[in-house]
């Protein structure tokens, strides 16, 4: 049976005989790293990141222990300090620990069961600190999820949804009881389909968050989808909406992440659009060859300037203030591609429009 690894701590203290003594008591227990300064226990932080707890003299001949402490522990907040102290006055060890966040401290001169107290309890608040650590970054990662959802039923919806009370308003300003008919069949399309893709999502994220559910796609459906919901916003806004659809294989994907992609990915090309451009256009075309769904979605729009290229998949960020948006879209179209092992790329002429190409492998 594996013996388990030794705690791995630092000693810092400026004189010799204290430090091979340490190291001389300890090492059977311990996995010890010393250091005669202060600047060379620096090195030994950087050089070793799984040293846990840190014992220093607070009379060292640069800065006191607890100085380092304060020093150190923006960069190093893991390790667990403990500080070693000849003095008596309770002020001075008081003001210590408060600003170097000390764990504990140890009188000179010390004993052996002194020290070995210090480092197991040292150690079991190093590893509940630990722990605590990943349940925040697990509870962010909740949080971002959270906030995705929120988004894919608020943000990514409004657009369709302005559309569809546009055509609403234009309805009102139609006598022709047949064009007024045909309106209304159009937007409850466009509702239907808002209505199904929002439950979905909230299934999604609900019931599955993190886990994909893979299902057979056929993407002629899910374009078909796509074009009972912004076919009104073309018709409304006078941009022509291009598909083309060629797939020659069975494929085999999240159908939720697919329309998460497809849906930012097309209401962008919609949304950033030239108000003084007479043909407007949005041209989507998807490929399925040999197990691979390549994705084009392109438009003629305002475009993205170079030095905002390296920016626009991250949380919040908005390459231009033109539309109202909260800079989440293209951060969800990569999160879902990460997950799905695709890829993405764009390129962009600011004035002339740009051009999203995904790929995804079958799963």
């Amino acid at each position: 049976m594996d013996r388990p690894e030794k705690i791995k701590i630092l000693y810092i203290d400026d004189e010799v005989n204290n430090l091979n003594g340490f190291k001389a008591s300890f090492r059977m227990d311990y996995n010890v790293l010393i250091s005669s300064d202060t600047v060379d226990a620096l090195a030994q932080l950087q050089k070793h990141p799984d040293i846990r707890v840190i014992l220093c003299d607070q009379r060292m001949p640069n800065q006191t222990g607890a100085q380092f402490f304060e020093q150190i522990r923006n960069d190093f907040p893991l390790p667990i300090r403990v500080l070693i102290t000849g003095y008596t006055d309770i002020e001075s060890v008081i003001d210590a620990i408060n600003k170097g966040n000390i764990f504990r401290y140890i009188k000179k001169p010390w004993t052996d069961t002194d020290v070995k107290s210090a480092i197991e309890e040292s150690n079991k608040f190093y590893i509940t600190n630990s722990m605590l650590t990943l349940k925040n970054e697990e509870l962010e990662k909740a949080y971002l999820e959270l906030d995705k959802f929120a988004y894919s039923v608020t943000h990514d919806m409004r657009g369709p949804l302005v559309s569809l009370l546009g055509a609403i308003d234009v309805s009102r300003q139609m006598d022709d009881l047949n064009e007024v008919k045909g309106m209304m069949d159009m937007m409850e399309k466009s509702v239907q389909k808002l209505d199904s893709f929002i439950r979905s999502i909230h299934e999604y994220y609900s019931l599955k968050r993190g886990q994909l559910q893979i299902a057979e796609v056929d993407f002629n459906e899910m374009v078909k989808d796509l074009y009972d919901i912004y076919g009104v916003t073309g018709m409304l806004e006078h941009i022509k909406f291009n598909v083309n659809v060629a797939q020659e294989d069975t494929f085999r994907s999240d159908t939720v992440f697919l329309k998460i992609i497809l849906n930012n990915l097309v209401s962008n090309a919609f949304k950033f659009q030239r108000s003084d451009l007479e043909h407007k256009e949005v041209d989507l075309d998807i490929k399925v060859v040999k197990g691979i769904a390549t994705l084009t979605i392109k438009d003629n729009g305002i475009g993205i300037k170079n030095d905002y290229m390296k920016d626009i998949f991250k949380m919040f960020y908005r390459a231009t203030s033109n539309e109202v948006g909260s800079g989440f879209g293209l951060y969800n179209v990569k999160d879902a591609l990460s997950k799905l092992n695709g890829e993405i790329s764009v390129t962009s002429t600011p004035g002339e429009g740009t051009t999203f190409n995904v790929i995804i492998p079958s799963k």
